[in-house]
């Protein structure tokens, strides 16, 4: 009984290590918005919109580039959504309320992409002064 114990503690502390891990992994940019918008008026960076088509299409960021977190996921479209993304700027992700933008920043990672995920969404972003493309 003892060594079950012993070695339930251990698997635990080996979850929750790994999932520390990962979470510290998955953290949203601390940037401010303000300092993210000055570094795409730099073209140092790039904005990148991981929400669905049909919320693109209701309105995007100016300049953001569109690669749906619902299709990237999809191993055989990797190499041909990601040809078009810079590879010598930083790439901003946001969505509506920063949990795809996580996800996608994690995939693009893995992909070889300097990326930050943003937590503010899209509206936050015209509040904060993005200029909005459909205007």
């Amino acid at each position: 009984m003892r060594s079950f114990c012993l070695l339930a503690t251990l698997c635990a502390m080996a979850v929750g290590g790994a999932a520390a891990s990962l979470a510290a992994d998955l953290e949203h940019t601390k940037e401010s918005l303000e300092a993210v918008k000055a570094k795409v008026a730099e073209k140092k960076a790039v904005l990148v919109d991981v929400r669905d088509k049909e919320e693109w299409n209701k309105g995007h960021i100016d300049g953001a580039i569109f690669l749906p977190l619902s299709e990237f996921r999809l191993r055989n479209k990797t190499a041909e959504m990601t040809k078009n993304l810079p590879g010598d700027r930083v790439l901003y992700t946001y969505c509506v309320v920063g949990m795809r933008s996580l996800k996608a920043a994690e995939l693009l990672k893995k992909q070889g992409y300097e990326v930050r995920a943003l937590k503010p969404g899209y509206e936050d972003l015209l509040k904060a002064g993005f200029p909005n493309a459909s205007k």
